[in-house]
């Protein structure tokens, strides 16, 4: 493909972008497809010769659409927002034909040195405290982007086991650092989502796990406790992984209780705030981050709630030097001049090659403007307000959490096997798409508006479909043949195992993603039997070498 030819394709390409996006409402939801169906629509080896750019496109929609989950569709209701606007694929684009490696300063100037900048006007905004602002006097912090809000965890936990590594060698300077690991001991609430779990697996430490307050928040006396405990037994606690918006139900941990406690001990606090973090750049919302000046390091996604397609997740932290400490290799193929005068943005992460995704955000703040954005996620919410005063309108239903952002979580009043026949039914109709999780070990529905220009049309179009399932399913509550045989028609998005299979796994946490329960179900009941968000706390042997020395 030449230029010209691309000028050509490109533009048709943009043509049917807009026409897919356009008539996005025309199509199911989630697609009517069984596992390996595109298998036997394409041939078994790569072509050996070139072939034309019409019949690639033609297998687009021919082959392709019949399998996608439209993410950005009016209807579509699970996880959270996937961002996408305009500006930001146009800025995707940009950096695309760009096609720099900006793992240095030297490799690409201004793809450095936009990222800092669009960071530091993204933290104003959300009103972070200015010690995690690049360019504020005196500051030893900054803004960085990573491919994801799992990426941002592992990477504060990797730099907080570096220091309390450190911290270990200096009392300890005898001990082998294996010795010194196994003692360090991790913290979350049971909401935190599973990539906390999936960073400790990663960095060798131990997690224990810790149980919530009735709303499903993490209290600072609950760690304060368990911190008490573990320290009692010789383990060493260096990390805490707080939320301000959980998957679940979005929760909100107390950072003000928690964030004394981490002080007292010298724990690394990290807040993980993926969706709502976008939020708080509105002021009605800032009250929510109540204790942040006592956080270590925050992240969000751009790319849940500020228009930014994936990948943008954007983290802060308060002292640069601490997380790049335990990052730094620097080979001498990857040295240049100005290394002591600028950020080299591949120390502060797990990958070296970097794309130049702060074109995309600088596009998305600028297209939209602080006020425009606002605007979008003030929608989200009042939205999701009118959906929250349908469902309590309706005495056969309730609502499972504080509706204060743009999530509502609901359920059937009655055993949480109508609840979910009732999930099962609308998946299945393609008419919306939605998930379940689990709300103070109950079963319930996540309802989140997702849609860019979500209207109240499309609420209320939502909740008939809700509501005319519920009544199918009410009028006749004991068939439960027909509850079996949906059981057993596969559904999109949510993964049921035999008792016999998930007693099989290794691990639990090999079946949870932290979006969708598993739900363990027997073949002749729908009773949910097992509960995968419910840990025992970890209870670790003392390790008697380090007692000895």
């Amino acid at each position: 493909m030449d230029i010209e030819e691309f000028r050509k394709n490109g533009k048709d390409m943009i043509d049917y972008i807009c026409e897919y996006l356009a008539g996005l409402g025309e199509r199911r939801v989630t697609p009517a497809i069984e596992p390996g169906y595109l298998r036997p629509l394409l041939p078994s080896t790569a072509p050996l010769k070139p072939e034309s750019w019409s019949d690639i496109m033609a297998d687009i929609e021919e082959k392709i659409m019949p399998g996608v989950t439209h993410w950005q569709h009016p209807r579509f209701h699970a996880y959270f927002p996937s961002g996408n606007s305009f500006p930001s694929i146009l800025g995707d684009m940009l950096s695309d034909a760009i096609g720099c490696i900006g793992f240095s300063w030297a490799a690409s100037p201004a793809c450095t040195e936009l990222e800092t900048i669009v960071l530091d006007w993204l933290g104003q905004a959300i009103g972070l405290p200015k010690e995690f602002l690049a360019f504020s006097e005196g500051s030893k912090g900054g803004g960085v982007i990573q491919g994801s809000a799992s990426e941002c965890v592992l990477v504060c936990m990797l730099s907080a086991r570096a220091q309390a590594i450190k911290k270990l060698k200096q009392q300890h300077p005898f001990v082998e650092e294996g010795v010194l690991l196994s003692k360090l001991m991790a913290y979350c609430s049971k909401e935190a989502h599973s990539c906390v779990e999936k960073a400790a697996m990663i960095c060798f430490v131990k997690l224990r796990i810790l149980e919530p307050d009735n709303n499903c928040s993490l209290r600072g006396a609950t760690l304060r406790q368990a911190m008490e405990e573990d320290v009692a037994m010789g383990q060493i606690p260096f990390f805490v992984s707080t939320t301000l918006g959980t998957t679940s139900c979005c929760s909100f941990d107390n950072l003000s209780e928690i964030g004394p406690v981490c002080s007292d001990l010298d724990v690394w606090m990290h807040v993980d705030s993926a969706y709502a973090g976008n939020a708080f750049i509105c002021e009605e919302f800032k009250p929510l981050m109540r204790g942040i000046e006592h956080a270590s390091s925050f992240n969000t996604n751009p790319n849940k709630w500020l228009l930014t397609n994936f990948d943008c997740s954007t983290m802060w932290v308060r002292d640069r030097f601490k997380l790049t400490q335990a990052l730094v290799v620097d080979p001498l193929y990857l040295q240049h001049n100005y290394s002591a005068q600028s950020i080299d943005y591949r120390h502060w992460g797990v990958p070296l090659s970097r794309r130049f995704r702060a074109l995309k955000l600088w596009f998305v703040l600028r297209s939209y403007g602080i006020d425009g954005l606002q605007r979008y996620i003030r929608n989200h919410c009042k939205l999701a307000k009118r959906f929250e005063q349908l469902v309590l309108k309706d005495s056969r239903f309730e609502v499972a959490n504080d509706v204060k952002m743009g999530l509502v979580c609901f359920r059937l009043k009655g055993e949480d096997k109508l609840t979910q026949e009732l999930l099962a039914k609308i998946n299945i109709s393609g008419q919306l798409h939605m998930i379940p999780s689990l709300v103070n070990s109950r079963y319930i529905i996540r309802f989140c508006v997702t849609a860019e220009h979500a209207t109240e049309n499309d609420i209320d179009f939502a909740w008939s479909v809700v509501s005319d399932m519920a009544a199918e399913i009410l009028s006749d509550p004991n068939n439960r043949q027909r509850r079996q045989s949906l059981l057993k028609r596969r559904l999109s998005f949510v993964r049921s195992v035999s008792r016999d299979v998930f007693q099989r796994s290794n691990s639990r946490s090999s079946l949870y993603d932290g979006c969708s329960p598993v739900i363990i179900l027997d073949e002749n009941d729908m009773e949910i039997k097992e509960d995968v968000f419910t840990f025992a706390p970890m209870k670790e042997e003392l390790n008697e070498e380090i007692k000895s020395k």
